[in-house]
C-alpha cells in the first residue's frame, strides 16, 4: 500500500499501546490454559488493566484519554445484555420440552433410511442453532443418534462429529444464532460503522454453509474411523458394585491373597464390608465369610464372571436389597444411569467430588470416570478425590428424580439415554414466545437485546421458565471473558494500537488486493479461534478489522463478518467450541478426529467465504 511506510510512523505506538498489547497477549496465552480457569484470566486481566490505567493514567492534550471506568462498560454492552437473555430464553425451551418434536421426528428418520436421516439431521441441526444456543440441540440429539445408529448398523462415529460441526455452521447464519454474533454486531454498532439486521449475512451462510454439509453428509462419516462410543450402550464401561459373598461359594473361608488369585490378579476390591457399621482391612491374609461384601468396579461383562467364579452374587452399590439377575442386568429397582460432563465453568471443573461435595448435593453416586485427555479411562486410588479437568465424563447413579433435578440445575451437562427432556403444557407457550422474540428483532421492530428481554420477562411471567433455571442458564465465564476482551479492544482502540496493528497487516499485505487481505485475515481469525475463546478472538479482531478496512479505503462490513465467520470456525480442534467438547466425549472420538473432518472443512468454509464476500460486498 503506498505510504504505508509513511502512516506506520506517524502513528508509532505509544507506552500504554505497547502496554495494552502485550496484554492482550498475556490474555490469549491464558485462555488457552486449561489448568486456569477462564473466569479468573478475565478477572485478573481486567483488574490489571484497571488498575495500570488508574496508576498511570492515559492523558491527551493535557485530558483523560481513557479513564479506568471506561473499561467496566462491557458489563452494560448492549451484546452482552442480550446474550444473557437470549441464554436464559433458550434454557426455558429445554426445560419445556419444546425440542421434543425434533428429537421424535430425527429418531423415526433414522429408523427408516439412515443415509437421508444423516442428511435430515445436519439440516434440523443447523437451522435451529441459527436461531438459538446449539448446546441444549447436541444434548437432546446425541443419546438419540447413538441409539438410532446403532439400530441401523450405521457408525456411531460417521454421525454424532458431522451432527455437532453442522450446529455450528447453522448458528453462524443469524445475529443471534451464537454469542460471538451478538457480540461482533455490538462492537460494529458501538463503534458508529454498521448495524446488522437479524439476516443480514444469511446468503453467503447459506451458499457455503451448503457445500460444507454436503462434505458432512458425504465425504466427513468416511474420513472418520469407527470409534466406539462411551454411549453406545445403555451399561457404563465400568461400575461399581457389590459382590455379597454367599456360603459354599468358592469365596467363603478363603483369604483375600487367594480370591484375588482366583480373579487372575485383575479383580478390585475398594473395600471389604462385614456388617452394616464394620469395614475389614484388605489384609492378604484376612479370610472372607459368607455374608461379606466386597466393593469391586470393573466392566459388567467381569463382574458376571467374578460373580460366578466367586460364588457371590452380585447386588447394586446402592441398592442391596435388589440383586441382579437375568430380568435387571446391573441396574437395581429406581435406578438410572447418567453422564455428566465437566465443562469449563462447571462446579466439578478443577476441583475433586469430594470437595464439590457431589454426592451429598445431588443424591447421585459417582460409578466411574472417563478421562479425555489420556490413553486409559482407568483411575487409580479414591474415585472423589480425583482432579477432573474440562472433557471428563462422569459415569453416577441414582434415581431418576436426582438425574432429573441435576440436569434441570443447568450447572452441569448431563447426557442421559434413559430420561428425556420433560413435557409440559407449556412448551408451545414458551415455542411462541421464543418466535415473538425473533419476529420482533428480525423486522426491526425492536433491538435485539429488547425483544430478548420482554422475551425473558414473558417466559417468566407464564411460568415457563423458573427464576432458579434461568439463573443457572447463565455462564459466568462467558461474561467475563466477554467484558475483558470488549475492555481490551477498547484500549486498543483508544491508544491507537488497533489503528497500528492494522496499518502494519496491510502493509505487510502490500502490493495484495483487498480480497485476498481479507482472506488473509479471515484465515488469521479462524486459527486464533481454534487456540483461544471464540469470543476473545471476536472481541479483538473486529476494531481491528474496521481499521484494516479504513486503511484500504473501503467498506468495512465485508471485514466485520470475515472476523465473524472466522471466529466461529471452531472446527478442527475438540477444545475450540463447547459442543466439540461434548462430542468428543460422548462419541468416543480423539483429537485427530478433529483435524481429519474440522481442516478440510475449515478450508472448504475459508475458501468459500474469501470468493462469496468480495463478490457480495464489491471489493
Amino acid at each position: 500500500m503506498p505510504g504505508s511506510e509513511t502512516l506506520l510512523e506517524a502513528i508509532s505506538p505509544d507506552v500504554h499501546g505497547l502496554a495494552v498489547l502485550i496484554l492482550t497477549v498475556v490474555a490469549l496465552i491464558l485462555f488457552t490454559r486449561d489448568n486456569i480457569p477462564l473466569e479468573s484470566s478475565s478477572l485478573a486481566i481486567l483488574i490489571i488493566l484497571v488498575a495500570g490505567f488508574q496508576i498511570f493514567p492515559y492523558e491527551k492534550a493535557g485530558e483523560m484519554a481513557i479513564a479506568p471506568i471506561d473499561f467496566f462498560a462491557g458489563f452494560g454492552n448492549e451484546a452482552l445484555i442480550a446474550i444473557c437473555a437470549l441464554m436464559m430464553v433458550g434454557k426455558a425451551l429445554e426445560t419445556t420440552g419444546a425440542l421434543q418434536p425434533l428429537a421424535n421426528v430425527v429418531s423415526k428418520a433414522w429408523a427408516t433410511a439412515p443415509v437421508l436421516a444423516l442428511a435430515t439431521t445436519l439440516v434440523a441441526g443447523a437451522i435451529l442453532s441459527a436461531f438459538m444456543n446449539n448446546t441444549p440441540i447436541v444434548v437432546l440429539l446425541m443419546p438419540i443418534l447413538v441409539g438410532a445408529s446403532l439400530r441401523a448398523k450405521f457408525p456411531v462415529s460417521g454421525v454424532m462429529l458431522p451432527m455437532g460441526l453442522a450446529t455450528i455452521i447453522g448458528g453462524m447464519s443469524t445475529t443471534i444464532g451464537t454469542s460471538t454474533n451478538l457480540l461482533v454486531v455490538g462492537i460494529a454498532q458501538d463503534m458508529g460503522v454498521h448495524q446488522f439486521s437479524m439476516f443480514e449475512w444469511v446468503t453467503p451462510v447459506a451458499i457455503v454453509g451448503g457445500f460444507a454439509l454436503l462434505f458432512l453428509w458425504l465425504i466427513a462419516p468416511r474420513l472418520l474411523p469407527d470409534r466406539a462410543p462411551p454411549m453406545g450402550d445403555t451399561s457404563p464401561r465400568i461400575f461399581s458394585a457389590q459382590l455379597h459373598v454367599k456360603e459354599g461359594g468358592f469365596a467363603d473361608g478363603s483369604s483375600l491373597s487367594e480370591v484375588l488369585a482366583k480373579a487372575d490378579g485383575n479383580l478390585r476390591i475398594d473395600k471389604i464390608q462385614r456388617s452394616e457399621t464394620l469395614f475389614v482391612a484388605k489384609l492378604p491374609s484376612v479370610t472372607i465369610l459368607p455374608g461379606d461384601r466386597l466393593f469391586v468396579k470393573d466392566s459388567p461383562d467381569n463382574l458376571k464372571h467374578y460373580e460366578q467364579l466367586l460364588g457371590a452374587t452380585l447386588y447394586n452399590v446402592s441398592d442391596s436389597e435388589h440383586p441382579v439377575d437375568e430380568e435387571t442386568p446391573l441396574k437395581a429397582e429406581g435406578q438410572h444411569l447418567a453422564e455428566v460432563v465437566v465443562t469449563r465453568g462447571s462446579p466439578l471443573h478443577l476441583r475433586s467430588l469430594a470437595a464439590a461435595r457431589f454426592s451429598a448435593s445431588y443424591g447421585l453416586l459417582p460409578l466411574a470416570v472417563h478421562r479425555a485427555r489420556v490413553e486409559s479411562s482407568q483411575v487409580t486410588g479414591d474415585l472423589n478425590q480425583v482432579l477432573l479437568r474440562a472433557g471428563d465424563v462422569l459415569l453416577v447413579q441414582g434415581t431418576a428424580e436426582a438425574i432429573a433435578y441435576l440436569k434441570d440445575s443447568g450447572t452441569m451437562l448431563v447426557l442421559d439415554g434413559t430420561t428425556t427432556l420433560p413435557k409440559t403444557h407449556h412448551a408451545k407457550r414458551a415455542l411462541f414466545i421464543m418466535g415473538g422474540v425473533i419476529f420482533a428483532a428480525a423486522t426491526g421492530m425492536l433491538p435485539i437485546a429488547v425483544s430478548a428481554l420482554i422475551g425473558l420477562g414473558l417466559m417468566l411471567g407464564t411460568g415457563c421458565l423458573a427464576w432458579r433455571d434461568a439463573a443457572s442458564a447463565l455462564s459466568i465465564p462467558v461474561v467475563m471473558i466477554i467484558v475483558t476482551a470488549l475492555a481490551l479492544g477498547k484500549a486498543l482502540v483508544g491508544t491507537g494500537m488497533a489503528d497500528y496493528i492494522a496499518l502494519s497487516f496491510v502493509h505487510v499485505a502490500s502490493g495484495l488486493p483487498a480480497p485476498m487481505i481479507l482472506s488473509a485475515f479471515m484465515l488469521l481469525m479462524t486459527v486464533m479461534t481454534n487456540i483461544v475463546s471464540n469470543n476473545a478472538a471476536a472481541a479483538i479482531g473486529t476494531p481491528i478489522a474496521v481499521s484494516i478496512a479504513a486503511q484500504l479505503g473501503v467498506s468495512a462490513e465485508p471485514f466485520i463478518l470475515a472476523v465473524l465467520f472466522g471466529a466461529n470456525m471452531s472446527f478442527a480442534t475438540p477444545f475450540g467450541y463447547q459442543t466439540n467438547l461434548l462430542i468428543m466425549t460422548a462419541g468416543g472420538y480423539k483429537a485427530s478426529d478433529f483435524l481429519r473432518v474440522g481442516i478440510p472443512l475449515t478450508i472448504i468454509m475459508w475458501l468459500g467465504f474469501s470468493l462469496v464476500l468480495p463478490t457480495l460486498y464489491q471489493l
